[in-house]
């Protein structure tokens, strides 16, 4: 029998900025916000296991292992927590808010973007973590970046991403403008390391393809999606969050429409689209064995201050053919 659909206890106070599995179970998840801290959850008890502090709000986490997690945030800082002893350091100090970090398990680095529009690398195993500080481009702050394997994909203020290769930060392998016409909000790479997609503010998503050849960048497209008509008008939602299934390749959207859909990037094809959440999707991840999905219904403030649904964390049970593609894309 299918599990049902089931909140997280004891969520955070304030806007979730982040959901995040753990890479050696999934039992567990951790979540940050904006009310400054992180939570380490065990989804199979339903229950908080660990909290740990910043001074200021997190805007995101990451694990390296099951047991050493990451966190960055308003305060500059990021922060190495241990989930098993509770020791926790600071691993470095960015000039200006840390927006995202992600962990690269082939470098055993911590990737950091920031709005002092630097990508800093940490090596965790050293004292002094710093390994290398690398001004993006036109000086842009960094509004997300995505890693897989050795490609580091930056999205940064403009419109612009940057395509970097991790064992040679010095160079950008590609510059390329956004093919979204307004603001990025998220960047996914695609776990067979072919491409990436990404959202924007606009109610829209990109799947762009790294093979710089003709016929590799004919396949990228662009689609519309988390629009709605009311009373006659056509409403536009951003696009807040992705996730690409593990070993499926298919993705999950979510919106600040409270949607969430499932795609078939190869094929263009929605495959289901939930029942409505809440509030606004602010993040989105799925478990290492695909088996589950955290959402994160939690307004994203693009009507402004208003009163508004209380931040929470569902987790959606995911049956095995449910993020399948129908047709199985070939191999080109």
């Amino acid at each position: 029998m299918q599990q049902q659909q089931f909140e997280l206890v004891d969520p955070p106070s304030d806007a979730i900025s982040s959901v995040v599995f753990s890479p050696t179970t999934s039992n567990h998840l951790l979540v940050s916000s904006w009310d400054k801290t992180v939570r380490l959850y065990d989804i199979n008890e339903n229950s908080l296991r660990a909290s740990f502090q910043h001074k200021a709000s997190v805007l995101d986490c990451c694990f390296s292992d099951g047991v050493h997690i990451f966190s960055g945030g308003l305060d500059h800082c990021i922060k190495s927590f241990d989930i098993n002893s509770t020791n926790e350091s600071i691993v470095g100090l960015h000039d200006k808010a840390v927006k995202c970090v992600e962990y690269s398990l082939e470098k055993h680095m911590i990737v950091s973007g920031s709005w002092d529009c630097t990508i800093r690398l940490w090596d965790i195993r050293k004292k002094d973590a710093l390994f290398g500080q690398y001004e993006i481009g036109d000086g842009a702050k960094v509004f997300a970046l995505s890693l897989v394997h050795y490609k580091l994909v930056v999205a940064t203020a403009g419109r612009q991403f940057f395509i970097y290769d991790i064992r040679n930060m010095s160079e950008t392998i590609q510059k390329r403008e956004s093919s979204l016409k307004f603001m990025t909000r998220c960047v996914k790479c695609m776990p067979n390391r072919q491409g990436y997609a990404s959202s924007s503010i606009e109610g829209r998503v990109a799947v762009e393809f790294f093979d710089p050849s003709p016929e590799a960048q004919a396949r990228k497209y662009a689609f519309k999606c988390h629009r709605k008509v009311i009373d006659g008008v056509d409403t536009v939602y951003p696009v807040n969050a992705l996730a690409f299934h593990p070993t499926h390749g298919t993705f999950a959207s979510g919106g600040a429409d409270g949607m969430v859909n499932i795609w078939d990037g190869f094929n263009k094809k929605r495959l289901r689209q939930y029942p409505q959440y809440p509030t606004s999707i602010a993040s989105l991840d799925f478990s290492r064995d695909g088996q589950y999905l955290a959402i994160a219904s939690s307004y994203t403030f693009e009507e402004g201050e208003k009163d508004h649904p209380p931040d929470s964390v569902f987790i959606k049970p995911i049956n095995e053919n449910e993020c399948k593609p129908r047709v199985m894309a070939s191999s080109a």
